[in-house]
């Protein structure tokens, strides 16, 4: 988490600078592309601080409102900067384009406009360098899309998004202007500005997916899962157990449910042994889980209840 904090204050740093100059440089030179770029660095910037925002409110401790803690207020706003890319940065810029195209307006002192998308490509890089480390960190040996889609943390991946969907954004603003100063041709820059926004669209579409999929509760991942019922199968007390049950309350938060079938000769206390057993091991195994809930079979039978017995453990905070 650390370096993720770390790489959404480094491209906070970099895009508020670069939204400022591309503004002016938009002003001056009447470029849609680089206008385009402007609001896409300001979306940016206000991103960022929204997921610094989300990361801070999901470390609140559980209270009687929500007793499972505040984890998945990362998610929400994670959700939340989807939202803002799709309209403000995909919306205004598919509209700026658009509207230039209508009524197109050649580029003045496009010298500008390339020093501008010089330096933002350096500083954007810099920014996506460090995302990329910080994402890389996390992902394994897994692909870079499944690493995406399997990631708990939004954020290691909402940043490096961003920051990609910031450089190819440069690059087209750059060939936009480019080639309207080449051919002559107006519509060249407004059309940048088109796919600028369309590019944010799709960033944004992906992220709203994955936030979505974490807030309506995914579960931990099918290694974790697997290495759970690992764990219980090996037990000596324990006959059976079905696949656990597992939801991410965020990044680090896992609640796990397990319904085992004990060895029909044990006793109340020899289970509820047992069931410390499991779950030291469970934690010792995967820290990350913060509840754990055991539904004992034997031990319903042995205390004659007619519902189901739970276990309930909770880790320390």
């Amino acid at each position: 988490m650390a370096s993720t904090k770390t790489a959404i204050i480094a491209a906070i740093l970099g895009n508020g600078g670069i939204a400022i100059t591309k503004l002016v440089a938009s002003a001056i030179t009447g470029s849609a592309a680089m206008l385009a770029e402007a609001i896409h660095s300001i979306v940016d910037t206000g991103n960022g601080a929204l997921l610094l925002l989300g990361i801070h409110r999901s470390k609140k401790p559980a209270d009687e409102e929500h007793p499972f803690g505040y984890g998945k207020e990362l998610y929400f706003w994670t959700l939340v900067v989807a939202m803002i890319i799709f309209g403000a940065g995909g919306g205004i810029s598919i509209y700026e384009g658009i509207k230039h195209l209508v009524h197109p307006r050649p580029i003045t002192n496009p010298t500008l406009n390339y020093w501008v998308l010089g330096i933002a490509l350096v500083l954007e890089g810099a920014a996506w360098y460090i995302a990329l480390k910080g994402f890389l960190a996390v992902k394994g040996q897994r692909s870079i899309w499944r690493a995406v889609r399997t990631s708990k943390d939004p954020t290691t991946f909402a940043v490096l998004l961003e920051d990609s969907a910031a450089l190819l954004g440069i690059l087209i603003a750059f060939a936009g202007i480019a080639l309207g100063q080449v051919t002559g041709i107006a519509f060249f820059d407004p059309l940048a500005s088109v796919i600028i926004g369309v590019l944010l669209a799709v960033i944004a579409i992906v992220l709203a997916r994955e936030s979505r999929d974490l807030l309506v509760g995914e579960s931990a991942e099918p290694k974790t899962v697997r290495s759970i019922q690992s764990i219980c199968a090996a037990d000596a007390d324990v006959e059976h157990a079905d696949r656990p049950l597992t939801v991410h309350f965020g990044p680090d938060k896992i609640l796990v449910n397990l319904d085992v079938k004990f060895r029909s000769v044990l006793t109340a206390d020899e289970i509820e042994h047992a069931v410390d057993r499991l779950e030291q091991s469970i934690r010792d195994a995967h820290p990350d889980v913060a509840r754990i809930y055991i539904e004992a079979e034997r031990l319903r039978a042995t205390r004659g209840e007619t519902g189901p017995a739970s276990d309930v453990s909770e880790a320390p905070s």
